[in-house]
Parts: C-alpha cells; structure tokens; sequence
C-alpha cells in the first residue's frame, strides 16, 4: 500500500499544474479553486486503482480532473462570478511579463463566462490536445468536439472583445 500511495504522490506532484489550471478554469475564488484542486485529488486518489497504464497518467488525469470540476461545478449550482479578477494568476512559465502576465489575467476572466463544457474544451485545447484527444476525454464524437470547439473559440473571442480585452 504504501509504495502504491508514494507512486501516487509522485505522480500527482509530477503532474499538478494540470490540477492548477483546471481549478482555475472553474472557479474565480482563491479558496474555491483550492476547495476543487482537493476534491480533484481526492478522485484520482479514489479512482486511482482503476488506472490500467492503456494510457498516459496525464490524459487519464485530464478526464477525472474535468470529470470532477463538472460535477462540483454542477452539483453547488455555482453561478459564473462576473466580478474583476484582483488576485495574481501564477504563470507556470519562464516569461514573468507584466504583460504576458494581464493577457492571462484578461484570458482566466473571459473564461469563467463560459460553461463548464466550453471550459473544458478551452483548457483542452490550450493544453494542446489534438481534436481527438478532446473528444476521447470529454466522450464525443471527434467531428462533434471539432465543432463545438470552434464554436467556443468564435464565443470566447466575442467576450474578450465585448469586455474590451483585446490583445
């Protein structure tokens, strides 16, 4: 048990951004990102034993961490926070720009008025994920996440420019 736990953990540390970035995606709120990351971990950890290595820990991740993120989002009825993003956004990069810096800032804040399955397709796709891949972990058809991500993509454009962020 306990080699299995320090693989776990491991694997979790290794992989953990993509936990970050999710919490981020879902929730606007310091505390309710944090709320979500250890609901995240605690499903993987639950689903862990159902991990059969027929495909990258990462994917296997990507889908219980959307899974999870859909189904909290759902079960609280939370509704989109419109409120401005004050709070710093941690750039998992080597360029600390400030403009990198409020472009990411302006990209998080757009984000949270889109759905949770737009969201998910977003972050997806920002993780460079091909179309397949998407489809695979939201299961559907890879024509329908093809669509339904553009579709996304066009709307997302749309509240960035209505919100006067364009960059």
């Amino acid at each position: 048990m306990k080699e299995t736990e320090n693989l776990f953990l491991s694997l979790i540390n290794q992989h953990k951004a993509i936990i970050h970035k999710v919490s981020k995606m879902y929730m606007n709120d310091a505390e309710q990102q944090r709320d979500l990351f250890q609901e995240i971990v605690m499903q993987l950890w639950k689903a862990y034993p159902t991990f059969k290595g027929n495909s990258k820990f990462s994917t296997w991740m990507y889908r219980v961490a959307l899974n999870t993120a859909l189904v909290y989002f759902k079960k609280d009825h939370r509704k989109v926070d419109k409120t401005p993003l004050n709070e710093n956004i941690d750039v998992i990069d080597a360029d600390d720009s400030e403009a990198k810096e409020e472009k990411l800032a302006y990209l998080y804040k757009a984000v949270q008025e889109l759905n949770a399955v737009e969201k998910a397709l977003i972050f997806l796709f920002l993780e460079n994920q091909s179309h397949r891949e998407i489809a695979q972990n939201l299961g559907i058809s890879e024509v329908n996440a093809r669509v339904k991500l553009n579709r996304t993509k066009e709307k997302l454009q749309f509240i960035i420019k209505k919100n006067g962020y364009e960059f």
